[in-house]
């Protein structure tokens, strides 16, 4: 196959260029598809650019012609999972080169959004929800994976991509426990500069060498996005839909209940589907979620009320308890979705002082109990009433799924983070002050009741500093506090309020994006877990009480499995019951959805072609039968079943996102071309100016 070079005109630069395009094979790994986009990337992007530019100039040339290309070759399911893993690798590691992360990761952002953009809905879901699966050694490559990939690279690379379903996810593990966590983020960052790394190629790597890529297995596209910050991917209309099919569980990840269910991203049919999978949605998660907080805080409020210092009473014991479920929740929370997603959600910050103070309350009351110590009983509730700052937030949190109140919690965070930073610089100036004025009055004010003056004046109470002045030095003290003043109440706080007002614009200029980023780690934090049986809490902590020793004593056990599953179903049968009332209200809207997921029937063009990826799929005769996400072959069976008037209906969209993706591209060519214009008649302008004075002169 001949080398496939960029055409003449693509860079941004006037001169013509000749680079090579990324030549990515259907079975090369995600290790070898993020070092061939590296490449491409350093070598085209050779000057700062802003996102802006990248989208609408003759910047952007190198990536049209990078979308053109890999849309029409690239075959390989991994491809918007490693534009994604660049995109945060460029965005926060910028030492190399001066200014030209942040242009690479935009471009990396830009390319794997327009790249989904010309597919069909269905091809890209699936690009969305690929999984990077678990690398295997040479030695385990079938025969068609060592006959197709041909790339010297992969000779020297672990194994390419196989199926998603590998031994990672085993069946006892993937319905009793996690089955590996989520990375964090210095892990991705250091794996992704080990792969990008150039220095790290075939020759130098041995058979036993680590493989880098293995940090990310696991990850699919949207979860990558949601670490990277990738927010204008997350807010394309193909990407949302994705998300709320997931989170209204139109697309869902377990379809049964039993020893033999596996996780794989499918489509959700009630005739087919088990009712209590329904548990994993998270829309219903969330809603349960409230309920128990709202029980929460109506115990909470039961306890201290009247508190009661010399006995355990029945409601107090109902909230220890409660406390006990919440933490085991927040655990396997943590372990489900990973420490990245985890820490992503602010409200997860609240949930982890709520179960700090927790634990210190309940601390204090044992010893308070045992000892018969009122005052240290005393102690105990005044810390437990510190639940309420961060307890009635947390019930509300549902509110973030709103778009105004989903906009202003990230302008408050940002807000925050400045006030912090900005904090530390007051610290400083507050130190001096005070050890000044502390030394200068130290016959006159001892050093608390200074600090508490300077508090006082810092908040605004100037008229006290003003006092005190000649009392703490006749001489130096009117001065001082003059400069005080000054400088806290007009200069500092000046700064303070310019400093917030810009960090609130540049999120509420985004407020789209940011919402609906917001949106997306909701969803993939609720997604994510590996385990099948879930238990909502507090059931949760009643399981582990009856199954955890036995669990630890027999691991995969099937007797304990189907013990387990048996009490889930019968202590949320009444949810369930909820849940199906409610869905049967709701089947039309879901009909409507899947309308707009159908399978293509076979497109004559090229651009609308599904990448495939060979499946392992384990024979059991106990396997349901589904609808993978990731099977080719189920486009062309149900293309040809369906009727011709749906086909036409089918073709028709295709057709139209061509039609869309054309006009795009012709309007970038305008806008480039109107750039180019008005250069040209500014230059003209100036040079008539330039002749008119020359004459006159």
């Amino acid at each position: 196959m001949p080398p496939l070079r960029a055409p003449a005109g693509a860079k941004s630069s006037a001169d013509d260029w000749d680079i090579e395009l990324p030549d990515i094979k259907e079975l090369d790994s995600f290790r070898t598809v993020v070092r061939k986009l590296s490449k491409y990337f350093e070598e085209v992007i050779e000057l700062p650019s802003t996102f802006e530019q990248l989208r609408t100039t003759s910047s952007g040339n190198c990536l049209r012609v990078l979308v053109d290309h890999l849309a029409k070759n690239c075959e390989n399911q991994a491809i918007v999972n490693a534009l994604l893993a660049l995109k945060w690798h460029y965005a926060v590691d910028d030492e190399n080169e001066q200014g030209l992360g942040p242009t690479r990761s935009s471009a990396c952002e830009i390319v794997a959004w327009r790249f989904l953009t010309r597919f069909p809905e269905r091809v890209a879901l699936d690009y969305c929800l690929y999984e990077i699966p678990e690398a295997q050694l040479p030695s385990q490559m079938g025969p068609l994976a060592a006959q197709t990939s041909q790339d010297p690279e992969d000779n020297a690379e672990l194994a390419p991509l196989l199926s998603r379903f590998s031994a990672r996810t085993d069946r006892s593990n993937s319905i009793s426990a996690p089955t590996g966590s989520k990375t964090k983020r210095s892990e991705l960052l250091f794996s992704l500069s080990r792969l990008t790394e150039g220095s790290h190629d075939s020759a130098s790597a041995g058979p036993d060498d680590e493989d880098p890529s293995a940090a990310f297995e696991g990850l699919n596209a949207l979860e990558i996005a949601a670490v990277a910050d990738a927010k204008r991917f997350l807010s394309q209309h193909v990407v949302q839909k994705i998300l709320t099919g997931i989170w209204n569980g139109q697309i869902v990840y377990w379809d049964a209940l039993s020893l033999h269910a596996r996780k794989q991203p499918r489509f959700y049919h009630p005739d087919r589907a088990d009712p209590y999978s329904r548990l994993r949605v998270p829309k219903y998660m969330k809603c349960w979620e409230v309920v128990f907080f709202g029980i929460f805080l109506c115990l909470f409020y039961a306890v201290l009320i009247v508190p009661p210092k010399d006995r355990l009473t029945g409601v107090e014991f109902a909230l220890w308890f409660w406390f006990a479920a919440f933490l085991f929740d927040e655990l396997s929370e943590w372990g489900d979705a990973g420490s990245v997603i985890y820490t992503a959600d602010i409200w997860n910050f609240f949930d982890m002082i709520v179960i700090l103070i927790g634990i210190v309350f309940i601390i204090l009351r044992i010893i308070g109990l045992i000892q018969n110590n009122h005052e240290l009983s005393g102690w105990a509730f005044d810390i437990l009433a510190l639940e309420a700052l961060f307890l009635i937030p947390r019930i509300c949190s549902i509110l973030s799924l709103s778009p105004y109140w989903g906009t202003l919690i990230p302008c408050l965070k940002e807000m925050g983070k400045d006030f912090c930073k900005f904090m530390v610089l007051l610290a400083i100036f507050f130190l001096g002050f005070l050890t000044t004025f502390s030394l200068l009055g130290r016959g006159n004010f001892r050093l608390g009741s200074m600090s508490i003056i300077l508090t006082r004046i810092f908040f605004g109470s100037s008229y006290v500093g003003f006092d005190i002045m000649d009392q703490i030095d006749p001489i130096f003290g009117p001065p001082l506090m003059i400069i005080l003043v000054i400088f806290s109440n007009i200069l500092l706080l000046s700064s303070l309020t310019g400093i917030l007002s810009n960090s609130f614009s540049r999120v509420i200029n985004h407020a789209r994006e940011e919402y609906l980023y917001v949106y997306a780690v909701y969803v993939l934090e609720a997604s994510t877990s590996n385990r099948l049986i879930h238990f909502y809490p507090p059931f949760n902590f009643i399981a582990w009480i009856m199954f955890g020793p036995l669990s630890l004593a027999f691991p995969n056990s099937p007797a304990i499995l189907k013990a387990r599953i048996a009490a889930l179903k019968i202590s949320h049968l009444p949810i369930i019951a909820v849940i199906k009332a409610y869905e049967c209200l709701q089947h039309r809207e879901s009909q409507v959805f899947l309308a707009g997921f159908e399978s293509p029937a076979e497109q004559p063009r090229e651009s609308h072609r599904r990448p495939t990826m060979p499946q392992i799929r384990p024979s059991s005769a106990y396997n349901r039968p589904t609808m993978p996400l990731l099977s080719a072959s189920a486009f062309g069976k149900m293309g040809k079943q369906k009727s011709e008037d749906v086909d036409e209906d089918v073709n028709a969209d295709t057709s139209l996102a061509a039609q869309i993706a054309e006009l795009n591209s012709k309007i970038d060519n305008i806008t480039t071309a109107l750039l180019a214009m008005q250069q040209n008649q500014s230059i003209r302008t100036e040079a008539a100016a330039a002749e008119g004075g020359t004459t006159e002169s």
